[in-house]
């Protein structure tokens, strides 16, 4: 990076995001960063996330004001080796704000579609036109498609990504069935089988995780790869209290220390967040199909199927991540895995890895496709 400049701007997280505001700078002007590193706190009408710098250098200029909104794209910041002057800095800064144009909202992009998997509306988003083989992504417990607004855009830069919402959540069907792994794992199959999904890499989180875990040691599908990102069925240990409470919290007040339970870093959970919730469980039928998820599978602060024995089975690659700081799932769960898995525990994150740590999750599943 000799002697250039290198932008740092607003992210885009997820197709709805248009502006974000920099709550705090967790890094001073003049301090060397590493691509990955976390630098400041991005607040957007659903949620904040801690931004992972893009780039590695000097940073030189903190040009985003704390508390201020901007849109996506807009200069945030500036990295460049010392031997550039602040002359050629100030140049750059002002020339990239005159030339700056915000991005018009673009209306024909692309958006979720339907499909009836044996009589059940299920609904997927998908992401990516490449030749390569397709991603499956699979969210957990009380959760949707939008749970992979960091993710999702930035593995289809090199294949065709789809994210699914499960029967019960999101705008799928709100009848989950028999509601076991076994039953959502079927329909995951059949959606493949209806969507022509051939030579898949599954992705899934939690609840999520394990319905991947359990296509792939059917062998119905041709699954290629599984990444299992804190995933349920490797012990038997679950935060019933978070299960409960996230179905019977009625007011902010109490709805807030059962999500801050996701995360490491409690401030990333806002208000419109925990708004979104409070909107999918007034939908007819949502509650009663989450409490049979629970009843089914988490009885009594007990996971009640086990999947591990599921890894031995499996002749694709096999990646676990998991959040050092899991309030829901212990990361004990992935100790004495065999040794065929390729496993990643992160400090400084919760059950949500995807979220706290999505750049380096990011990474972490390109390499287990392939990408």
């Amino acid at each position: 990076m000799a002697n250039s400049i290198e932008p740092i701007v607003m992210p885009k997280w997820g197709l709805a995001m248009t502006e974000g505001m920099v709550n705090t700078w967790s890094v001073d002007e003049g301090a060397q960063v590493n691509a990955g590193d976390e630098i400041c706190e991005i607040e957007t009408s659903k949620l904040a996330n801690m931004f992972e710098c893009p780039v590695s250098g000097p940073l030189r200029r903190r040009v985003a004001p704390e508390g201020e909104m901007l849109p996506v794209g807009a200069l945030i910041a500036v990295v460049a080796e010392p031997s550039v002057s602040d002359d050629e800095i100030d140049g750059f800064v002002t020339e990239f704000q005159e030339n700056f144009v915000p991005e018009e909202t673009d209306e024909d992009g692309p958006e979720p579609e339907t499909v009836s998997v044996d009589g059940k509306k299920i609904v997927y988003l998908k992401l990516g036109d490449s030749d390569a083989d397709p991603v499956l992504m699979l969210h957990g417990f009380g959760a949707d498609m939008n749970g992979w607004l960091f993710n999702q855009g930035a593995l289809s830069e090199d294949a065709p990504v789809y994210a699914m919402d499960l029967p019960g959540h999101g705008k799928s069907e709100k009848d989950v069935g028999e509601a076991s792994i076994a039953s959502l794992a079927a329909t995951v199959e059949r959606f493949l089988e209806t969507v022509s999904l051939k030579n898949v890499h599954l992705v899934g989180h939690s609840l999520g995780a394990g319905v991947a875990l359990q296509v792939a040691a059917n062998a119905v599908a041709s699954v290629k790869s599984i990444t299992l990102i804190s995933p349920v069925g490797f012990g038997t240990e679950i935060n019933s209290e978070f299960l409960e409470g996230y179905i019977t919290a009625k007011r902010q007040k109490h709805l807030k220390p059962v999500l801050e339970q996701l995360v490491s870093d409690k401030s990333l959970i806002s208000s419109d967040m925990m708004d979104d919730v409070f909107k999918f469980k007034r939908i007819d039928g949502v509650v009663d199909g989450l409490k049979k998820l629970i009843e089914t599978n988490f009885t009594n602060g007990s996971q009640a199927v086990s999947l591990r024995s599921h890894l031995d089975d499996i002749d694709g690659s096999i990646t676990v991540i998991w959040g050092k700081d899991d309030e829901i799932i212990p990361v004990s769960h992935s100790e004495n895995l065999p040794d065929k898995v390729d496993l990643h525990t992160l400090d400084n994150s919760g059950h949500v890895p995807q979220m706290e740590k999505a750049t380096q999750v990011n990474q972490i599943i390109k390499t287990a496709i392939g990408g």
